[in-house]
């Protein structure tokens, strides 16, 4: 007999997003594809990282976590949310959030579960529940707004349902889910006896007025919320895996046992410049999202030069645009021309929901990275005006 994965494997792909990486480096295209900055991270967590090492912080930390970055983590959501976490008893470090997620999972949820995922989602969210043996019931948000309604909402809870995969703000959309959203996810919450699992890794790149609200500070959430979040894009540090779980101390000790036998722990010295990280003054987020709006606007208005109809975001940095004037069959057929022929890698936008039809006149594109980057692509995306449908 040959040797053969998993059935859970065969139910998904390896990376879209990562393999359209790989492309612009074959082709030599510029990356607007995934979403790492392509600038340098704060110096002075830099600094404290190469202090972490020479001071031989180069062992084991403990493995939830080295208590000055926990007790950051703690202080931090307290002081901005007005909801009480204690560091021993509620914060998990993990190697990054994507391995926080899937500690969450299958730590609170069993096979044969249902959990509930808005989408279009961040890649990772479906074999997050395929893995912890999970059955995903899908909520769709409807451009331009993308707003879930309300009804489809209601319908997809019921006894089965054990958790629901919140993203605020949103990847890939942008969007920023509002407290009358929130309130009446809680309520569903609360009457089925439902679990939130809220990413909220762009807590702080957020635009136009707009504000993140963490639904634990939601009446009634506090204590079935497992809040999710990382260093990886409030400090520029996507390579460093380092982030975390808030949850309540029950569900606490049953993440830590997983994430304790999936990665042990995260780098020790990048969790101490972890704490320093978050000890950086208020303006640093001020002008973190400052900068982020600006760079929004330059690749919102170079992309609607190049004739992509785009859904301005009012959270994290991806711009979600409709590619249906261009005249390709789908979106990975044009996704794949204009890494190749063009030059500019974008990921197309069917990776983003479970029946790939949905997303197949859309593609996402990044914005966290130098203006000189987003420049060359727009003298590149010229190409469009005479080479696209053909």
């Amino acid at each position: 007999m040959k040797p053969r994965g998993s059935k859970k494997v065969a139910l998904f792909t390896e990376s879209v997003i990562r393999e359209m990486t790989r492309l612009a480096q074959q082709h030599g295209g510029v990356n607007l594809s995934q979403g790492f900055p392509d600038f340098p991270a704060p110096a002075a967590i830099k600094q404290a990282a190469c202090e972490a090492i020479e001071a031989d912080i180069n062992q084991y930390a403990v493995t939830w976590g080295a208590r000055p970055l926990r007790e950051a983590v703690a202080r931090e959501f307290t002081r901005r949310y007005g909801v009480r976490v204690q560091a021993d008893a509620q914060v998990t470090v993990c190697c990054g959030s994507t391995e926080a997620m899937m500690s969450a999972m299958l730590a609170a949820v069993d096979p044969g579960d249902e959990v509930i995922v808005f989408e279009p989602f961040y890649e990772n969210y479906g074999p997050d529940a395929i893995l912890s043996g999970a059955v995903p019931r899908y909520v769709t948000l409807h451009e331009p707004d993308w707003t879930f309604d309300p009804d489809e909402l209601v319908r997809a809870f019921n006894t089965r349902t054990r958790a629901i995969i919140i993203n605020t703000p949103n990847n890939p959309t942008g969007k920023v889910f509002t407290r009358e959203e929130l309130v009446a996810i809680s309520r569903l919450c609360q009457k089925w006896d439902v679990l939130a699992i809220t990413d909220e890794i762009y807590e702080h790149i957020i635009y136009d007025g707009h504000a993140h609200v963490p639904i634990a500070t939601i009446d009634g959430m506090a204590d079935r919320t497992i809040t999710i979040n990382s260093l990886s894009k409030t400090f520029s540090v996507t390579g460093w895996r380092v982030g975390w779980a808030i949850a309540p101390p029950e569900l606490t000790a049953s993440i830590r046992k997983v994430h304790d036998f999936l990665t042990v722990g995260a780098a020790a010295p990048l969790q101490e410049a972890g704490a320093v990280a978050l000890a950086l003054p208020d303006h640093y987020y001020d002008e973190l999202a400052r900068e982020y709006c600006r760079r929004r606007d330059l690749l919102l208005d170079i992309l609607e030069r190049h004739h992509f109809t785009c859904y301005k975001p009012y959270g994290a940095y991806y711009i979600m645009t409709d590619i249906g004037a261009f005249g390709f069959p789908d979106d990975v057929a044009f996704a794949r021309y204009l890494v190749t022929d063009v030059g500019v890698a974008a990921v197309p936008g069917s990776s983003f929901y479970h029946d790939p039809g949905l997303g197949r006149t859309k593609l996402r594109f990044c914005f966290c990275k130098r203006d000189e980057t987003m420049m060359e692509a727009d003298r590149r995306l010229a190409k469009l005006t005479v080479a696209a449908g053909r």
